[in-house]
């Protein structure tokens, strides 16, 4: 299904999904229609979603609007002028989206999820089998080879957990240091993170990323958050002292090793970092209430005010 929609947009999915999904929509009755991503549904389903007279939304973090993800964002990009409002968190998708007939557009920051990202009770057991020096969680990218590499060759003690590191060419040089597959489960996510000394937050480039959802739910669960340095990260969190930041893998490298030699200085920044989390908004009850009063939605819901049935 990865690769089909890869390369080519899942082509003729329309035909086997449009019809039970907006069957199962319109039965529902909803005040509200809800998209999270939507590669997969395509302008004839959205079209239609519109004839319930009801607010449609997209939501998605990804970039439908550069080159990395291939054809993936086909049917979105199609779909996108049927869509009430686009929530997305970069500031030049604005333009990108308004470009190809959208709406409206609202930029948002990703956000961590009050209930999934929160700090858990860590066992001896969680420790000895989670506990780390320096993690990392995430997939491999091109660019993230050569910055690993550089880490280890720089005596850095990393830990890996994420998909096709394999791929790496500079996999002789990671294998001894990767833990193993992505982590989905938000229990061990969790874990992992809380009992790091250190947790590192990557950009994708081809993404266009300034921050990803690791941003927030790394502080969120209590971790450390050393991460790239870029302008949303240094406005999200005070440098030094909330989080930790850098410009390459040679910085990254130093930054680890003034941590992992002073543990009160580790700490607080754990604790601040957390703080900033919790007294700020990027949680998602607070990105879904900033999506959901946009007054884009406002007419929409007028016409929608003898609608009893429950939103989807």
């Amino acid at each position: 299904m990865a690769a089909w929609l890869h390369h080519a947009g899942a082509f003729g999915i329309g035909a086997k999904i449009d019809r039970p999904i907006f069957k199962a929509v319109e039965q529902s009755r909803p005040n509200l229609i809800w998209v999270d991503q939507g590669a997969f549904l395509g302008p004839s389903l959205i079209a239609n979603f519109r004839t319930l007279s009801v607010p449609v939304v997209n939501y998605t973090i990804d970039d439908p609007f550069g080159g990395r993800d291939g054809r993936r964002f086909s049917r979105y990009l199609k779909a996108l002028p049927f869509y009430d409002l686009l929530a997305v968190v970069r500031e030049e998708n604005i333009a990108e989206a308004h470009a190809l007939g959208a709406r409206d557009v609202v930029r948002i920051w990703r956000s961590a999820d009050e209930v999934a990202h929160r700090p858990r009770l860590l066992t001896d057991g969680d420790r000895q089998r989670w506990g780390t020096e320096v993690c990392f969680i995430g997939t491999w990218f091109p660019e993230r080879g050569p910055f690993m590499a550089e880490l280890v060759h720089a005596g850095v003690p990393l830990s890996i957990w994420g998909d096709r590191w394999q791929k790496a060419p500079e996999w002789p040089v990671l294998a001894p240091h990767w833990r193993g597959p992505a982590q989905n489960d938000p229990e061990i996510y969790a874990r992992i993170i809380q009992s790091a000394k250190i947790s590192l937050g990557l950009l994708s480039k081809d993404n266009r990323d300034k921050h990803t959802t690791r941003s927030f739910e790394i502080p969120a669960i209590g971790g450390l958050f050393c991460a790239e340095r870029t302008d949303e990260h240094c406005e999200a969190f005070k440098e030094g002292v909330e989080a930790v930041f850098w410009n390459d893998a040679k910085e990254c490298a130093e930054q680890c090793r003034r941590l992992l030699n002073d543990d009160a200085m580790a700490e607080a920044i754990k604790r601040n970092g957390h703080q900033r989390y919790l007294q700020g908004e990027h949680k998602n009850e607070s990105v879904l209430k900033l999506i959901l009063n946009h007054e884009a939605l406002f007419d929409r819901r007028d016409n929608t005010s003898t609608n009893t049935g429950a939103e989807v």
